[in-house]
């Protein structure tokens, strides 16, 4: 805009507002004529999608503090929320403008599902006041502004179901405040970055092109959700997890991590435990009885016998791994009593079970045995991928106890 169209605009913005106060001077406060100017900005490069009707109270001849989605303080915009946010309710399509980063009291910013499209803003960066930026489930490309590291207030990152590339900034890592980092479904690439803020409770990764290793001391034991799955990371993470002992939900499935997985992090308060799909190696001992429970550990090279303390899991996925010896006999317990709803231990070398071969499993429960070092004591259901071979080749046997 030239200088000329943007003095005629503040003109004509006074005017108005001079106007509103003569025929109603206490019905509002009239907003900063900066604000004011961003929202027309905004609104003109948004549009609603069909079936949306989100823009209808968005009159410029009103109060813009009366417009759907924005919450004012006196003055000034401090929360902006485009879009309808009913669920299932069509989203908006067009850009972001440059121009939200002159709401300079916003404390709130958040965007509905939608069509939105091109990057996100360089100009939020100057949003200082900025707690809440969520912008998830849009076609929202490039890279995730290495500037939003300048909002030091910033206590939810959500930029989820887009499509940034690139490498998560250093600079966001160093936010002092941040609770929840919720950048999953994305296509972005290189390490995960540390992060340093110690109030940090959700950290949500999964569905990206992460590679490289975790260092021990990365993420702020505050942690209580880590989902870090199909992404390509690697390396051990036994130093890390055992620092976080808040986990409720933790899911490093798919990636290529190696190590051991330490004894302490079955103790944790989890509900559900994801580890599938990775290099993991070595003896798995729980520190105590296992109180989770959906554990998954399976297609990783973990081996010795099965420990007992395992047993009192609902749903237990062993498969794919090396584990030997005998099961232990308080899983048939458990199993017999419907008390084990899914037990697969199919693909591994274990060499026994001590099991009546008359013995009906509850149909609540599900056991896979096949492919091991024995005949199966009884037929039962197995999922397609276990293949239709019953027992292991004795030569594999013999020459994984040689």
């Amino acid at each position: 805009m030239a200088d000329s169209q943007r003095v005629k605009s503040f003109v004509c913005i006074a005017l108005f507002s001079i106007c509103l106060l003569q025929c109603n001077p206490i019905a509002f406060a009239i907003l900063d004529p900066v604000d004011f100017l961003a929202l027309q900005s905004i609104r003109k490069s948004l549009d609603d999608m069909p079936g949306s009707n989100y823009f209808a109270s968005w009159d410029f001849t009103s109060d813009p503090c009366n417009f759907a989605g924005v919450y004012c303080d006196s003055d000034k915009v401090i929360a902006l929320n485009l879009g309808d946010p009913r669920a299932g309710a069509p989203g908006l399509t067009g850009r972001i403008d440059p121009a939200v980063g002159k709401l300079s009291a916003l404390a709130e910013l958040s965007v509905v599902p939608g069509r939105i499209f091109g990057a996100l803003p360089q100009s939020i960066s100057q949003l200082k006041s900025l707690r809440f930026l969520a912008v998830s489930r849009n076609f929202i490309s490039g890279q995730i502004p290495a500037s939003l590291g300048q909002l030091r207030n910033l206590r939810t990152l959500d930029l989820s179901y887009n499509l940034f590339a690139g490498a998560i900034p250093t600079a966001v890592g160093t936010l002092p405040e941040l609770s929840n980092v919720i950048l999953c479904h994305n296509r972005l690439s290189g390490s995960v970055p540390p992060f340093a803020s110690q109030t940090l409770t959700r950290l949500d990764l999964k569905h990206n092109d992460l590679s490289g290793s975790l260092a021990p001391n990365s993420l702020p034991p505050s942690l209580q959700y880590l989902s870090l799955s199909w992404n390509r990371l690697t390396g051990p993470v036994d130093g890390l997890l055992n620092r976080l002992g808040q986990l409720n939900y933790l899911d490093l499935s798919m990636n290529q991590f190696t190590g051991t997985i330490p004894g302490r992090v079955f103790t944790y308060p989890i509900t559900n435990l994801q580890l599938q799909r990775n290099m993991f190696s070595g003896r798995v001992q729980p520190d105590g009885q296992v109180s989770i429970s959906t554990i998954d550990l399976s297609y990783n090279r973990l081996s010795g016998e099965i420990s007992p303390l395992f047993s009192t899991v609902q749903s237990l996925y062993l498969n794919n791994n090396r584990f030997t010896g005998q099961v232990p006999g308080s899983f048939v317990d458990r199993l017999l009593s419907a008390n084990i709803q899914i037990l697969y231990l199919q693909h591994n070398f274990l060499t026994g079970i001590q099991i009546n071969p008359t013995a009906e499993i509850p149909v609540s429960s599900s056991l896979c045995l096949q492919y091991n070092c024995m005949v199966p004591p009884l037929q039962t259901p197995c999922p397609l991928k276990a293949g239709k071979q019953k027992t292991r080749p004795t030569a594999q046997c013999n020459e994984w106890r040689g």
